[in-house]
C-alpha cells in the first residue's frame, strides 16, 4: 500500500502544476463540456501510459537515445512548434457559442472527438518534461529501487490514478463554471488559453536553446 500512496503523492504534485495541459483541459471543459474535456484528458492519459510502458520495458535503449547530443534540442523544438500551432489556432478561432441559447448542447456535437483526443495526446507527448519525468521516475524508483513487476504496477497505478482523478475533476469543475459565463467571457478564456500556449512554446524553445548552447 505504501507504493500506491507514494505514487498518489507524486501524481498529486504533477496535478497542481500549471502548464499547457491544464489550459487545454479547462478550455475544453468550459467551452464544450465534460465529454470534450474527458476526450482531451483521455489523449493525455494514453500518452502517459505509453510513456510508462516504453520507459519500463525499454529504459536502457531510451536512456541511450536521450543521451544523444541533439535529442533534447530536437524534442524541444518540435514541442515548441506543436504548442505554438495549438496556441495560434486557439487565438484565431472563436468559441462555438453563436447566438443559440443552447450553445452548450450543440458545441459538443460539432466537435470531432478524435481532434480533442489528438490535442491532449500531442500536447503531453511532445512535452520534454513528460518524457524526462517518466524516464527519471522509472530509473530512480523502479530500476534503482529494485521494484519487481507487481510493485511497479502499484506505484505507476497510484500515479496514474491521481492524474486521471484530478484531471477529470478539473474538467467537471470547468463545466460547472461555464454555466456562469457569457460569450465574451468565453472569448477571453480562449484568448488567455491561446496566449498561454504560445508563452509555453516560447519558454520551452528558449530553455532548450539555452541548455544546448
Amino acid at each position: 500500500m505504501n507504493l500506491i500512496f507514494d505514487g498518489v503523492k507524486l501524481g498529486l504534485i504533477l496535478a497542481i502544476l500549471v502548464g499547457p495541459i491544464f489550459f487545454a483541459l479547462i478550455q475544453a471543459g468550459v467551452e464544450e463540456g465534460a465529454r470534450a474535456g474527458t476526450m482531451v484528458g483521455l489523449g493525455i492519459w494514453v500518452s502517459d501510459i505509453l510513456f510508462i510502458l516504453g520507459s519500463y520495458f525499454g529504459v536502457s535503449w531510451i536512456s541511450r537515445v536521450a543521451a544523444g547530443p541533439h535529442f533534447a534540442l530536437y524534442l524541444g523544438i518540435g514541442g515548441s512548434i506543436i504548442l505554438a500551432i495549438f496556441g495560434l489556432l486557439t487565438l484565431l478561432t472563436a468559441p462555438r457559442t453563436g447566438n443559440n441559447p443552447h450553445w452548450a448542447k450543440t458545441a459538443m456535437r460539432s466537435s470531432a472527438y478524435f481532434s480533442l483526443w489528438l490535442k491532449g495526446f500531442l500536447i503531453n507527448t511532445i512535452n520534454p518534461f513528460t518524457f524526462f519525468f517518466w524516464i527519471g521516475v522509472t530509473t530512480t524508483m523502479v530500476m534503482d529501487g529494485g521494484l519487481d513487476g507487481g510493485e511497479a504496477f502499484l506505484f505507476f497505478g497510484g500515479i496514474l490514478g491521481a492524474i486521471i482523478t484530478t484531471d477529470f475533476t478539473k474538467v467537471v469543475l470547468a463545466k460547472q463554471i461555464r454555466n456562469f459565463l457569457k460569450p465574451v467571457h468565453l472569448l477571453w478564456l480562449r484568448r488567455i488559453s491561446g496566449a498561454a500556449l504560445l508563452a509555453f512554446s516560447l519558454v520551452l524553445l528558449l530553455r532548450v536553446l539555452w541548455a544546448t548552447t
